[in-house]
Formats: C-alpha cells, structure tokens, sequence
C-alpha cells in the first residue's frame, strides 16, 4: 500500500526510516490498519495509521494512508476513530497533512476538520513531491 501513495508522501518502500517507523510503532501498540474482511495478517491492507503517544498528552498522527481501491468507504474514518480512542484526555493531538492546493490531500484535509482538527498556521516545508504542507491541531479537553 505504501508504494501506491508514495507519490503524495515520498518514497517509503525502500525508505529505512520509513520501515523503522513502521516496525517502532507495531511494537509499541500504535500501529492501526484495516485488512479486507477484516482478515488476518498478510490478508490485503486497506489503510493504515501510525498514531504516536510518546509525548503525551501531545499526540501526533504520523501517517494516515487508504489504497486506492477502498477510497470513499469509511476506512480513514475507521482509522482516525480509533486511534483517538486510545487518547487520554486532556490531549492535543497534531498532523501534518496536504496543503490546500495539492488536489489529491483535499480528502485528508475534509477528514481532519471533519473530527475538529484546526488548520495552524505554523511554517512547515514542502513534500517530497514539491506540494505544500499543513499542519492540523485538535484539542480535547475533558467534558464533566
């Protein structure tokens, strides 16, 4: 799946900080995915998110990715519900995504500011595709 966005994100597959991510945030248990049918590991990967919590109560969304094929069907959705479940509130929670004029990052755009997500207006450089970048903030604070 990865090598399928590696347009929008940059190259990954043969990235070894990409893998080493990927293999950090499996181990510590903030690695989350979507296979079809909900199958076991190996079966087709749908989406993906590596959701950090390392510095909590500041958390950072590093990768959010859904195949082409299961665009438009809820799996980002899915994806970003639950790993916000897994935040201890009050929390802050950070992703830089797609600036507003890279076409292919709109759905991630709507997405994030769907579930409250803030655009900020913090310089963040281009991606590795020449396309801008913007970070997004969302804070929870507790409801008693």
């Amino acid at each position: 799946m990865a090598a399928e966005v590696e347009y929008l994100f940059g190259p990954m597959v043969s990235d070894s900080k990409f893998i080493q991510a990927i293999e950090k945030n499996i181990s510590r248990g903030s690695a989350f995915c979507v296979r079809e049918n909900n199958g076991e590991p190996g079966s087709r990967l749908l989406g993906g998110i590596l959701f950090s919590s390392a510095s909590a109560p500041s958390y950072k969304i590093g990768w959010l990715a859904v195949s082409s094929i299961s665009r438009n069907k809820g799996i980002a959705t899915a994806l970003l519900k639950h790993a916000l479940k897994t935040v201890n509130v009050p929390a802050e929670i950070s992703v830089t995504t797609f600036g507003d004029e890279v076409p292919d990052g709109q759905p991630a755009r709507r997405l994030y500011q769907k579930f409250g997500f803030e655009p900020q207006e913090e310089l963040i450089p281009n991606g590795p595709e020449g396309g801008s970048r913007q970070k997004f903030k969302l804070v929870l604070i507790r409801q008693d």
